[in-house]
């Protein structure tokens, strides 16, 4: 339809008026001058911008598999196998050891390389939180506390977070000849069925992203004490 492939709005003091005695739905009302409307156009890319972000979190690990080459597996001698008997397992442990202490100084280089692509992480993690944040109109940074404390709103002003940050109901306007000949303009209400799957997928992703960010900061903190104090 054509709401659907155009962008179509909220009206931003509707979104707190009781439905069904003052507005059909949160967000949506009559047209009044100078009213501040709320436009929702990235619906349409949500599946490009979340198949971009994943090829994002890629990078980093293919660059650290570029550089190590399977060095890392090549050491591991079979060592991560359960069924491995017992006198192999001793004799590759010491041939891992050996080779570790007579070959210490010479990967710094590939130490240095996991690093970078450990700080890569973080940075992608933080930059991906804000392009989100952005995509959705500054809403992704307090999107799950908003859900969380949604309970606890005063029931005379609840209203639900996910359904502001992903209407299912919007407004748009669009013209069209009327029968003189003139150009007649129409408000029409567009429903967004796939704002029901998208706003399950941001609450996740909000979640894990600051799982993520937390872990990834604790990773570096970790590492950090490693090269301070070895």
């Amino acid at each position: 339809t054509y709401c659907w492939i155009h962008t179509t709005f909220s009206i931003e003091n509707a979104w707190k008026k009781r439905v069904g005695e003052e507005v059909p739905y949160p967000g949506v009302d009559k047209t009044t001058p100078n009213e501040k409307r709320i436009y929702h156009a990235y619906y349409q890319w949500v599946c490009f911008v979340l198949f971009f972000q994943a090829l994002a979190f890629c990078v980093p690990r293919y660059l650290w598999k570029a550089f190590e080459g399977g060095l890392v597996k090549n050491l591991m001698l079979g060592l991560d196998r359960p069924i491995l008997p017992e006198e192999d397992r001793v004799r590759n442990i010491d041939l891992v050891s050996y080779y570790l202490y007579r070959n210490k100084k010479l990967h710094n280089t590939l130490f240095l390389v996991h690093t970078i692509t450990e700080v890569l992480n973080m940075f992608n993690v933080i930059i991906q939180m804000m392009v989100m944040d952005r995509f959705l109109g500054g809403e992704f940074s307090s999107y799950g506390w908003d859900v969380l404390n949604f309970t606890e709103w005063d029931w005379s002003v609840r209203y639900d977070p996910m359904i502001k940050v992903f209407p299912r109901l919007t407004k748009c306007t669009f013209h069209r000849y009327g029968s003189s000949g003139d150009v007649q303009r129409h408000d029409a209400m567009c429903i967004l069925p796939i704002n029901i799957v998208n706003e399950k997928i941001y609450i996740f992703l909000w979640f894990w992203f600051y799982f993520m960010a937390i872990a990834s900061a604790l990773g570096l903190v970790y590492r950090a004490l490693t090269i301070l104090y070895p």
